[in-house]
């Protein structure tokens, strides 16, 4: 019998931390990892729990889930189940969807010195390296899987990356193990399935050791992407600012190669997922060399880039939001804009909008119309909001979703920017502070 619980330990001794949580679908790779971590729970104590994801994309995904709880009870494992949304956007494939969903659930569990422990085996890499391949990815992309990843407050591992399926399914049928099959497994519409159901057999007929030295490539495409990670790392600080914008000028005088990787390096360092080839170049060719006054915008996979001023920002993509919206406010509790940002009041001394104003008055709040105006204390003159913002260097996007708050009907303040002259609280006197919570 192969040594895996064997392995496992020596992995878990390289890669300590305070708890492993199990990803476990139900499946048999997750099951056999469930299976030997139970068996060195002995030795380490309540540090593993199980996590399950319910993609709620399958009739059976709640039959699933139980099934997921009933093995961890038998096991004496903690069992958490979390629900996603895995339905894909526009443009978004039902695997890339689900895929996101899931470590979004991931990271919204673990907490420092945590990690969470996958079941992807050698079979699994080859497969992704071969996608990738078919994607016309370079080394980072050909690099497929890590062993570990940084994911939100914790880590990502994957202790089996090395070890072929075959050995996975020996063990499952040796300890009689039972796991879920998931019939979308066995469908030839994904392309994962594709490669796994009729590629990888194809190859196996002429090179039995396809998965195995496929792998090897991902390892030297990963040691060849960590030596330009070395090279172009020093590189990118000189680039980007302290709230991680790019500085386009500098940028502009590299190579086009080097420009490639280091948008790519800056987008990962971001969080985000570097765009597909045909993106890039977009950005390369539309972005870059775009006149001053324009505002151009490429998105994609949940992200979108601008440019203002020389400088490329990489943004969540905003909700959509209607410049006509306008509501009244009670001026308390928190409130909620419509692009998922809120704005809130809080007390403060001498700042601020005068509290005695703030309570007595009408509060509404809205969006820009055009042509607002407002006195600031210390400034002669008013200033229209355009001014205001182009002064401030604030981004065109940013300036059509500041929340304007006007006290009967007069603007009394733009965000958390600026209080206009006559509503400001005096120096002493209870204040009403305005914090715009921009996630």
């Amino acid at each position: 019998m192969n040594d895996l619980p064997g392995r496992l330990r020596r992995f878990l001794d390289s890669y300590p931390a305070s708890r492993y949580w199990i990803g476990y679908s139900g499946g048999v790779d997750s099951h056999v990892l469930l299976h030997l971590c139970a068996r060195l729970k002995s030795e380490r104590g309540g540090v593993f729990a199980a996590l399950h994801i319910d993609h709620g994309l399958h009739p059976d995904s709640a039959k699933w889930r139980d099934h997921c709880r009933a093995v961890c009870e038998r096991l004496d494992l903690p069992f958490l189940s979390i629900p996603v949304d895995a339905r894909p956007e526009k443009g978004e494939s039902p695997e890339e969807a689900a895929r996101t969903a899931r470590y979004r659930a991931f990271e919204s569990v673990l907490q420092a010195d945590e990690a969470v422990l996958l079941a992807h085996h050698q079979d699994d890499q080859a497969e992704t390296v071969m996608l990738q391949l078919m994607r016309g990815a370079g080394p980072a992309g050909l690099s497929g899987m890590g062993v570990e990843a940084v994911l939100g407050a914790g880590k990502l591992l994957r202790p089996f990356l090395e070890i072929p399926r075959q050995l996975l399914l020996e063990y499952a049928r040796a300890h009689r193990l039972t796991w879920i099959e998931d019939p979308g497994n066995q469908t030839a519409d994904f392309d994962r399935n594709y490669l796994r159901h009729h590629v990888f057999p194809l190859l196996r007929r002429r090179w039995p050791a396809a998965a195995r030295t496929v792998s090897r490539s991902a390892t030297h495409c990963a040691e060849s992407e960590a030596l330009l990670a070395a090279w172009g790392g020093d590189l990118l600080r000189t680039l980007r600012d302290e709230e991680g914008r790019l500085d386009l000028q500098a940028l502009s005088e590299h190579s086009l190669p080097a420009q490639r990787w280091l948008l790519r390096a800056w987008l990962r360092e971001l969080g985000w997922r570097p765009p597909p080839a045909v993106v890039l170049e977009r950005i390369l060719t539309e972005v870059i060399p775009a006149r001053e006054d324009a505002n151009p915008r490429i998105a994609w996979a949940g992200v979108e880039l601008r440019r203002y001023r020389r400088k490329l920002y990489a943004l969540p993509r905003f909700r959509p939001v209607d410049p006509g919206w306008c509501v009244t406010w009670n001026g308390t509790a928190p409130l909620s804009l419509p692009d998922g940002r809120i704005l809130e009041a809080v007390e403060a001394k001498g700042a601020g909008i005068d509290a005695g104003q703030w309570r007595r008055a009408r509060i509404t709040v809205r969006y820009r119309e055009g042509g607002e105006q407002c006195f600031l204390p210390g400034r002669r003159g008013r200033r229209t909001l355009k001014k205001l913002f182009q002064e401030r260097g604030m981004p065109p996007w940013e300036r059509k979703r500041t929340p304007l708050v006007f006290l009967n009907g007069e603007l009394a303040a733009v965000g958390d920017l600026w209080v206009c002259a006559g509503f400001c609280a005096s120096m002493g006197d209870p204040g009403v502070q305005l914090r715009w919570i921009k996630h």
